[in-house]
């Protein structure tokens, strides 16, 4: 006869729903170890994060030359941006290669992640999926020297093999539009890696019994792409979207090692200003009021993306 809960005496069923020690302790530990790891997380940000933010913020009210003790001047350094010419354009500079870098870094991830998750393979898809994403792997700076060398217009390798194919040598870096190209191929080059492998997940987790029925329903590969995967992993989209425009909206490497912003100011973008500005200059005071113009900036299109995302995404 099988005793149940109901029919065991009141103490006997009570102890029996009891922890044991070992499974009290164990709960414990792992509430710790979470704890732990929330609060490393708020430290890590709050020290590297937070606390430059309100810094920099403090020292854009300051003229500031590291040599001299700071002096407060209030908005002045906000009321001399706003007539700054060079540091208006530069804002116009970084837009433009920030939304050509979005939209070709996000339609590339998609193609490739699109013709990856296609393949029957499972070790092809393993290989392109390591091949896509190491260029992600390599430091920004050294991409960039190297990129300067194939790109170069008179020893570059690219403009050689083109010699040989009897096209005159490109302009890439020494013309604006030719650096800004550049400029943007590269980055997109080297950034796609994590808009695919996104994609790619977010392209595996679609449920199998809504792509059956498309199929049943005679809806075809394009068809289904843009009915069914893409409004399924908006969300995916959405999320890549605002992680590419944060980076492209701080593009730094690139041009300053490239084409040092130039030809002209064809390439300068708000961070090369800003670095010149602060550690070139020694104003650093100005500097940060460009750094704390250019976080605004970034954080009202970033809640324009949200605001899009409204209508355009589709959550399950």
């Amino acid at each position: 006869m099988v005793v149940t809960s109901l029919d065991a005496a009141p103490g006997k069923a009570l102890v029996g729903r009891r922890r044991s020690p070992g499974a009290r302790r164990t709960k414990r530990q792992e509430g710790l170890f979470g704890y732990g790891m929330i609060g490393l997380s708020v430290a890590f940000v709050t020290v590297f994060t937070a606390i430059p933010i309100l810094a920099s913020l403090g020292l854009s009210f300051f003229s500031w030359d590291v040599i001299s003790p700071p002096k407060f001047v209030g908005i002045a350094n906000y009321q001399r941006l706003v007539a700054d010419g060079a540091v208006v354009q530069s804002f116009g500079v970084t837009v433009g290669l920030a939304v050509a870098i979005v939209v070709l870094q996000l339609g590339v991830g998609l193609v490739l992640a699109v013709l990856v998750n296609g393949l029957r393979r499972n070790g092809a898809r393993t290989f392109f999926r390591t091949v896509f994403y190491l260029p992600l792997l390599a430091s920004t700076a050294s991409v960039a020297i190297f990129m300067g060398y194939l790109f170069d217009a008179k020893f570059g390798v690219i403009n050689y093999y083109l010699g040989l194919l009897s096209i005159p040598n490109v302009p890439w870096l020494t013309s604006p539009l030719g650096a800004d190209i550049t400029i943007v191929l590269v980055t997109v080059w080297q950034q796609s890696g994590f808009t695919f492998v996104l994609f790619v997940a977010a392209l595996m987790s679609v449920p199998t019994d809504v792509l059956e029925a498309a199929s049943i329903d005679g809806a075809g590969p394009l068809r289904t792409l843009f009915r069914i995967k893409i409004p399924l992993i908006s969300p995916t989209i959405l999320f890549a979207a605002v992680v590419a425009l944060i980076n492209a909206m701080q593009l730094f490497d690139q041009p300053y090692i490239m084409t040092k912003g130039g030809p002209g100011s064809a390439t300068t973008t708000t961070t090369v200003v800003m670095y010149q500005t602060a550690f070139q200059n020694l104003q650093f005071g100005y500097g940060s009021a460009i750094a704390i113009v250019l976080l605004l900036v970034i954080l009202a299109i970033t809640g324009l993306q949200f605001l899009a995302a409204r209508k355009l995404v589709f959550y399950q």
